[in-house]
């Protein structure tokens, strides 16, 4: 991958992790900090780093789903 499509892949993987952590604060009621720490150490946000799994250019709502299930299950 080339820098700008590196830089290109960063900033949408930000973009995402910035809406799952406010969806997480208003579902659970939790502080951003709380949010941040679940987000970030989900397997969920594993997968959304990954470029082969291509999840960082899914919505937001998508993605959710995916972490709520992970929630859910543990």
């Amino acid at each position: 991958m080339n820098t700008q499509e590196e830089q290109s892949k960063q900033f949408q993987i930000e973009c995402l992790t910035n809406e799952l952590v406010t969806m997480l604060m208003e579902e659970r009621d939790l502080t951003m900090e709380q949010a941040m720490d679940i987000v970030y150490g989900s397997h969920t946000f594993e997968k959304v780093e990954k470029s082969s799994t291509g999840l960082y250019y899914q919505g937001a709502v998508y993605v959710m789903d995916m972490l709520r299930e992970e929630l859910n299950a543990a």
